[in-house]
């Protein structure tokens, strides 16, 4: 199990994943942040990004904030 904390900005151009010198992973999606579509759009884009299933990885802290912290199985 590895645990990454996540930088989520919404409403971007694309789809994107960078890892900062921080440790922390930018992630860039093109969902609003509006009914839970973000979060959505985070977990499959999670799951692409490291070539696991959506329901591998889960979120474990900040559901309403743009600083997450999600775990994959």
């Amino acid at each position: 199990m590895a645990r990454y904390r996540i930088k989520v900005v919404p409403r971007s151009s694309k789809n994107q994943v960078i890892r900062l010198d921080s440790g922390v992973l930018k992630v860039k999606l093109m969902a609003p942040p509006v009914e839970g579509r973000a979060n959505r759009a985070l977990l499959q884009v999670l799951a692409d990004h490291f070539g696991v299933k959506k329901s591998s990885i889960r979120l474990v802290a900040g559901e309403t904030s743009s600083h997450k912290w999600v775990e994959i199985l």
